[in-house]
């Protein structure tokens, strides 16, 4: 059974954790790592013995460090949530922007928890400041029992993954977090997805995308690597220059984003790897075959997943 992580994102990966997983068993490791963990989605479903999370934004990792600390647990975001949920209820929305005026001056986890799991989208926006800036779902009702009972089975869930393995949070920049890794290291890189529109902490240009790259190939461990390959409009060049050397193996997907189903559309994910997993094959393949394959199957072929965020 999947477990699905308390904190939401735009681009999370709990519908691929299977596909991800499968791949990582080609690789023998004893420690885990990924500089950018996001929701940590990934870990917690593949469950190492030993893990390094890393993230540049420092809420997300603040907020599991509580949830490993124990200053957050599910009988305490059960009664956080109901007072601040009904206050919510109470004021028609407009408590949200109480709590993110609120959150925006002092970063507690707990409001964290609270504006990630009612605001627009799900998504994680920061401005230039630091400030968390998207605004409310407009569902002044939002944590209703039964929303407010799965977030609490979800710290619940989490916790216990934590607690039983040997899991590091640390809030550092990719190319702090890759210095000291080993040949007994897989790394599993969610980098933002260059070209695409992100709403992440900070940015991400093509000079990261190289800086990545160099880091990876140069170090001794195997490395997995999220990307995409092509939607129905555009085609990522960095996979076929960038990331020419690798593996990789490719499903199409559908990400639960844009303010209207129509601006929602599929995409081909890549998962890029410098050892052979079990369906993959080198990009110089997809150059001369299936790129021209995937383009077609856009014309052709139904959506057949969909992400929902909540």
């Amino acid at each position: 059974m999947t477990v699905v992580p308390p904190l939401k994102s735009q681009g999370i990966k709990t519908k691929l954790v299977d596909w991800i997983a499968d791949c990582a068993k080609e690789a023998t490791y004893d420690r885990w790592i990924e500089p950018f963990c996001g929701t940590a989605v990934v870990a917690f479903n593949i469950r190492p013995k030993a893990a390094l999370l890393c993230d540049s934004n420092p809420h997300i990792i603040r907020f599991y460090k509580a949830v490993q600390s124990g200053e957050i647990t599910s009988q305490k975001v059960r009664l956080y949530l109901q007072h601040e949920g009904d206050n919510l209820h109470k004021s028609g929305g407009e408590h949200y922007y109480i709590v993110r005026e609120r959150f925006n001056r002092h970063s507690d986890p707990f409001d964290f928890l609270f504006l990630n799991r009612s605001c627009f989208n799900g998504m994680m926006r920061f401005n230039r400041k630091g400030f968390f800036n998207v605004p409310f779902c407009k569902k002044p009702e939002r944590f209703a029992r039964a929303l407010v009972t799965k977030i609490c089975n979800q710290i619940d869930a989490v916790g216990h993954i934590i607690a039983t393995g040997d899991y590091c949070f640390i809030n550092a920049d990719f190319r702090d977090s890759l210095q000291d890794v080993t040949n007994r290291c897989l790394i599993y890189c969610d980098p933002p997805y260059i070209g695409r529109h992100v709403d992440y902490f900070d940015s991400w240009s093509e000079e990261d995308e190289s800086a990545l790259r160099r880091i990876l190939h140069r170090g001794p461990a195997k490395f997995m690597l999220s990307t995409w390959i092509q939607n129905r409009y555009r085609t990522n060049h960095h996979v076929y220059t960038t990331w020419q050397d690798c593996f990789a193996t490719t499903r199409q997907h559908f990400y639960h984003v844009g303010a209207r189903e129509q601006n929602r559309n599929a995409i081909i994910e890549a998962l890029l790897s410098n050892f052979r997993t079990p369906t993959a094959t080198g990009i110089e393949e997809i150059i001369t075959g299936d790129r021209t394959q995937i383009h077609q199957n856009f014309r052709r072929e139904p959506i057949q997943s969909y992400l929902p965020l909540s």
